[in-house]
């Protein structure tokens, strides 16, 4: 089956990049158990451009993005709103993790994002 091309904004690129370099604690500790197809075989990708927009990370074989939200997200509901339509407009599903959960219990994180892998293999993505 071929995969869906995502579009993006090429001049999100070096910041991207950026924000690759200069990541969180809790973004590089939850790299730590998505890179190299750690969790169940897929390939996830770090602070990828998704149409106008930087997602924490993604997977283009389940067009899944995966967002941490920490103190920079605070008071910004209605602009993540936007964003996260969007980006699901796109066919992209977006699932969020709050910053404190992924420092202080990581297992329970990962469980979740496994539980949530399988419900979007059962549909066949």
């Amino acid at each position: 089956m071929r995969q869906k091309i995502i579009p993006y904004n090429s001049k999100l690129v070096p910041l991207a990049n950026k924000l690759r370099k200069n990541s969180t604690l809790s973004e590089i500790l939850f790299w730590q158990q998505l890179k190299k197809r750690q969790q169940l075989g897929y390939d996830f990708d770090r602070q990828r451009p998704i149409g106008n927009y930087i997602v924490d990370f993604y997977c283009k074989e389940l067009l899944l993005a995966l967002e941490i939200d920490g103190c920079s997200h605070s008071g910004n509901g209605n602009y993540d709103l936007m964003r996260q339509r969007e980006i699901e407009g796109l066919g992209v599903t977006v699932l969020r993790f709050d910053d404190r959960d992924v420092k202080r219990n990581l297992d329970a994180v990962l469980r979740q994002l496994r539980r949530y892998i399988r419900l979007l293999e059962k549909e066949g993505r």
